[in-house]
């Protein structure tokens, strides 16, 4: 048979519901459904857990599958080939790097800023007031690896407050500073706002003055391999919209 007779039969056995024509993405016409994955910052583990959950909610056929970690290290991932349908950074830096490699579906959008807060044991047994005490020679002290946006941002804090220490440990991401301090392996650390909110009691934090604070701004991205653009463009939305702002507010996040 010609190329153009079977191309001519295909098209009517599709018209006629003989052929499906299967897609990776929802349909443009019905409720979004199908599964993204997001890789999204450590710091973000809670907050888009409730994010997921009312999209979910709000669209019982779309899914979604999350990937925690530093920011930097799943830019280096989704640059080497990872499948990821959505990125979202803890730092501008690490978003352009996707988007310097051409893996980023139009543009970035800033959704939500943070700042850091000292994470200390509840009820500050060791009496940690300020950025300069952490230098204390009977403190075990932890930050992030330089590596990581949540470490390089306490090297810029510490560098405002004239502080110099060496750290008992540089961790891969800012919940691992944290889960140091909640389970007493570490006096100290500096983690971001949310993340001591997030702890629910197993940590308190101690406030850093605004002349030296950082805020950290996180950036969000649909990406360009991503199997369902539908569901992964309602998930960058809604982030930005009032409900996304409202759930990440009740987590600590402050809008951009």
């Amino acid at each position: 048979m010609r190329h153009g007779a079977l191309l001519a039969l295909l098209l009517v056995l599709a018209s006629c519901g003989g052929v499906a024509f299967e897609s990776s993405t929802s349909s443009s016409t019905g409720p979004p459904s199908g599964t993204i994955t997001v890789f999204a910052a450590s710091s973000l583990t809670d907050a888009f857990g409730r994010v997921g959950d009312e999209l979910t909610g709000r669209y019982p056929g779309a899914h979604f599958i999350f990937n925690y970690g530093s920011s930097s290290t799943l830019a280096t991932q989704i640059v080497n080939g990872a499948p990821a349908d959505v990125f979202a950074s803890a730092d501008e830096i690490n978003m352009k790097q996707v988007a310097d490699a051409a893996l980023v579906a139009g543009s970035a959008s800033v959704f939500a800023t943070n700042r850091l807060q000292i994470a200390v044991a509840p009820g500050n047994p060791k009496r940690v007031a300020s950025l300069a005490d952490l230098a204390r020679r009977d403190l075990v002290v932890v930050l992030a690896a330089p590596s990581v946006p949540a470490g390089r941002y306490a090297l810029d804090a510490l560098g405002k407050a004239g502080v110099s220490l060496v750290p008992a440990s540089q961790e891969l991401d800012v919940r691992a500073v944290l889960n140091k301090v909640a389970l007493g392996e570490a006096d100290a650390g500096i983690v971001y706002v949310t993340d001591v909110i997030s702890a629910a009691g197993r940590v308190a934090g101690v406030d850093i003055p605004e002349q030296h604070q950082v805020v950290a701004r996180y950036p969000v991205a649909t990406l360009r391999d991503s199997r369902n653009g539908r569901v992964s463009s309602l998930f960058v939305e809604f982030l930005l919209g009032p409900g996304g702002q409202r759930v990440l507010g009740s987590f600590g996040f402050t809008r951009p």
